[in-house]
């Protein structure tokens, strides 16, 4: 007899695991298929949670927190082993993945270990690992497979010294050199979170920049700080061939120039990972990475009664996006009542140092035509940056002249991930210059610094002065 559910979602990532609860308490019968041994999806097992634990276990044990007091040559432990970061790892995740069960086991959502594969638009073959198949019947379905490095043939991934970025957390040892190649997010993740370990890091992209949808006056500042720190980045140039001697690694690069390392990380892109999911049976085509295209309103694929959410549909690729995409799915799905999420939402770059950012930037106010004046405070200019060591590190803010409104708010540094949210809330809230004028902050804290760029911020839209600036100008003057 073929068991038969309201809701199918395969994969247990954000995405999945955020659409299948919520369908759950709708009261719909819902089936998790997770292929891999232990749910969680990428997200949990070599995506977000590894290279964020990776990056604190780093952070912590080279004392990297503590140099700007102590010296570059300052650490914690002296001798760092992939051990020491595999301990935090494993604890972190066995954690992550109890909460999830008993997420599932609360909201009584079924969970199938295997391989899925549909067999029509409401039928889909789960293949065991001992070989044996079951078919289930559905509904409606979400597909929150997420995506795999991608892996070209030109490059000889051997699993020990040529790595995707899967294999980097199977390391057994801590090269004394890494060459990585691809500066996106998890490239450049990565590659700083190594160099924090004094590894010998070049970086190779062949773009001109980096994290180019990043406002570019953080971007100078961060590239400021990984050429300080000795990095060496090779922007505008593109790597050829990847050849291994032994046990050195040698990148050519377009110019002719040959970078010799330890090992090599290729982290240049990713693709979906729904080569095996038989979508010619349910009649959707993959793009040519094999992600999905939806509509971004429901997130119906081309079949409507077939959802998808997370890193198979493209851009944001975020977590906390993916989650969000999961939910709404399954509320479309079942034509429940749906509450849009606030407009702006914000992005994470957890490199050393962190990198976040909500709201417009400066070339999309600029192409809107939309007046707006900038105001930039630096780390070390408040109280808590000295007390903490820290040289780098800045915010910048953007508010309209007409309305004063906070239209964007972007940070590098330490703490900007966490930071980035009192301006998300101000701006989904329409708040403006007053707030951060007139406002009190925890002294000493890193969030003075929104004070300290709005200050700069009003200082600058003074030659615009109006009756109401007027005002809040007096108001200052008295605080």
């Amino acid at each position: 007899m073929i068991a038969r559910y309201d809701l199918v979602v395969i994969g247990s990532g954000p995405a999945g695991r955020r659409a299948a609860i919520q369908a759950a308490k709708l009261d719909k019968t819902v089936l998790v298929v997770e292929r891999a041994r232990r749910l969680g999806g990428v997200s949990v097992h070599t995506g977000t949670i590894p290279s964020k634990t990776l990056r604190e276990t780093v952070l912590n044990l080279s004392g990297w927190r503590e140099r700007g007091f102590y010296g570059r040559s300052y650490r914690v432990k002296q001798d760092i082993s992939a051990a020491d970061l595999k301990e935090r790892l494993f604890k972190t995740l066995d954690y992550e993945v109890e909460v999830l069960r008993h997420q599932f086991a609360r909201n009584q959502v079924t969970h199938v270990e295997g391989s899925a594969r549909f067999l029509s638009k409401h039928q889909i073959e789960v293949e065991c690992e001992n070989g044996s198949c079951r078919i289930f019947s559905f509904d409606k379905a979400v597909i929150a497979v997420g995506t795999e490095p991608y892996r070209p043939m030109t490059i000889p991934f051997d699993g020990e010294r040529i790595l995707d970025s899967n294999e980097i957390l199977e390391i057994t040892d801590i090269p004394r050199s890494l060459t990585v190649i691809g500066a996106g997010v998890i490239g450049v993740e990565y590659a700083t979170i190594f160099s924090a370990l004094d590894v010998a890091v070049t970086l190779i992209e062949p773009r001109e920049t980096v994290l180019d949808f990043v406002d570019q006056d953080l971007i100078a500042d961060f590239l400021h700080e990984m050429r300080n720190r000795g990095m060496s980045l090779r922007l505008g140039c593109s790597a050829e061939t990847v050849t291994r001697q032994g046990e050195s690694c040698f990148v050519t690069l377009q110019d002719g120039r040959i970078v010799k390392s330890d090992m090599v990380l290729f982290a240049a892109g990713r693709m979906g990972a729904t080569a095996e999911l038989g979508l010619d049976k349910c009649g959707i085509i993959p793009d040519h990475r094999n992600r999905l295209v939806v509509n971004r309103e429901t997130y119906q694929t081309s079949v409507p009664n077939i959802y998808a959410a997370g890193d198979i549909i493209g851009f944001p690729s975020l977590a906390s996006t993916s989650m969000e995409q999961g939910r709404m799915a399954a509320l479309h799905a079942f034509d429940a009542e749906i509450t849009e999420p606030p407009e702006h939402f914000p992005y994470g770059i957890y490199a050393v140092p962190e990198i976040s950012t909500v709201g417009h930037s400066e070339q999309e106010l600029k192409e809107k035509k939309i007046a707006y004046e900038v105001g930039i405070a630096r780390f070390r200019e408040t109280s808590r940056g000295h007390i903490m060591g820290l040289e780098n590190g800045m915010m910048k803010m953007l508010f309209c002249l007409e309305t004063r409104k906070l239209l964007g708010v972007h940070i590098v540094g330490e703490g900007a991930t966490e930071l980035i949210h009192i301006g998300q809330a101000v701006i989904n809230l329409d708040g403006t210059l007053d707030y951060f004028i007139r406002n009190i902050f925890n002294y000493p804290t890193l969030a003075e610094a929104y004070k300290i760029a709005a200050l700069d911020a009003f200082n600058r839209m003074s030659v615009h002065m109006s009756d109401e600036l007027e005002g809040l100008k007096r108001a200052v003057g008295e605080a």
